[in-house]
């Protein structure tokens, strides 16, 4: 199925997470916090299934939750994670996790939902873990050639979309003129060796596997954008105006969990082992992600203007909008 500029708008798509999603069961519940019995706040916060998550796994193996007089429990949430805002409004769930276009989906239909903190972020300072692959005969050199072509991607209207035709449109081309098709992320490699579409635009071991198999990267995927948000947490309005102590405790054990992550990099690869369906053997061979907690408010608003423009957000949300005040927020460059 190919989306065009006309019918992108209705698209509720997201990033393919790389592992199966566990259901969740709705309990409902109050925003009003819960506590044990020995007086600790009980949170449920929702993960993603594919990746980042790790932070919030070494927040609890650290004791950084407990030591936080939280009880906090880590669950899978929506296969896509722009799903999850419903579970967090109607107090299932206290915080959970999904990327900018995930989060700015909800912020468009003005959901009272706001980001607490980020996980991670492109940046420069690692290699790509994710971008667009062509075979090595192909004649696209940059993503200006891209116009006429077809680009296979996991799903239509979110994150990888959005890159795609942002690259594009700052290469001189027009992303209107670009094909995009939804595959299986598992189909991706084959799509664009098979010649089933000019490109693909993959992630983790699946873009590794691609390079592997002989196919060529075109520029350096999201680390071409540095400080777009891949990876956040968001909460209630009404959680965190009732609940604000316990919400700062949260957060500032997730940022000690960052900096842990960052400088422990087996722990991580134990969670990613122990959590994704991704082979041992190839987590063990590449290195870890790099986490951030910090939200880039001026990359975050190019991303919603240009979202906008694409018809990939139906308006565009205000900053006063988006962030619980007590978030790790920068302007950046």
């Amino acid at each position: 199925m190919h989306t065009s500029r006309t019918t992108r708008r209705h698209v509720l798509a997201l990033l393919s997470a790389l592992t199966l999603a566990t259901p969740l069961t709705a309990c409902g519940g109050e925003s009003g916090a819960a506590t044990t019995s020995d007086g600790k706040a009980r949170i449920t916060v929702l993960r993603s299934n594919g990746a980042i998550f790790e932070p919030l796994y070494i927040a609890q193996q650290q004791g950084y939750f407990e030591d936080a007089g939280l009880d906090v429990t880590i669950k899978a949430g929506a296969q896509d994670t722009s799903q999850n805002a419903p579970s967090v409004l109607n107090g299932e769930a206290q915080f959970a996790m999904t990327d900018s276009s995930g989060f700015l989906k909800g912020a468009a239909q003005d959901m009272p939902i706001r980001i607490v903190t980020g996980l991670q972020s492109a940046t420069t300072k690692t290699d790509p873990t994710d971008g667009l692959l062509v075979k090595k005969d192909s004649d696209i050199e940059s993503f200006k050639d891209l116009e006429g072509r077809t680009v296979g991607i996991s799903a239509l209207g979110g994150t990888i979309q959005f890159i795609c035709e942002y690259l594009v449109q700052k290469a001189g081309g027009d992303p209107g003129k670009v094909k995009f098709v939804a595959l299986p992320t598992t189909s991706l490699t084959d799509a664009a060796t098979s010649g089933k579409t000019d490109a693909v635009f993959s992630f983790g071991p699946f873009y590794f596997a691609g390079k592997d198999s002989g196919l060529r990267s075109v520029g350096n995927g999201m680390n071409d954008v540095p400080g777009m948000v891949q990876g956040l947490l968001f909460s209630s309005e009404e959680y965190l105006s009732k609940n604000a102590d316990a919400a700062k405790k949260f957060v500032e054990a997730v940022a000690k969990a960052i900096t842990y992550a960052n400088a422990h990099p087996a722990a991580v690869k134990a969670i990613d082992k122990k959590y994704t369906q991704v082979p041992a053997s190839f987590i063990d061979a590449h290195d870890i992600n790099y986490y951030d907690k910090t939200l880039n408010t001026t990359v975050m608003r190019t991303v919603i203007t240009k979202m906008h423009e694409f018809d990939l957000l139906d308006n565009e949300p205000k900053d006063d909008s988006l962030y619980w005040d007590q978030a790790p927020t920068t302007a950046g460059e």
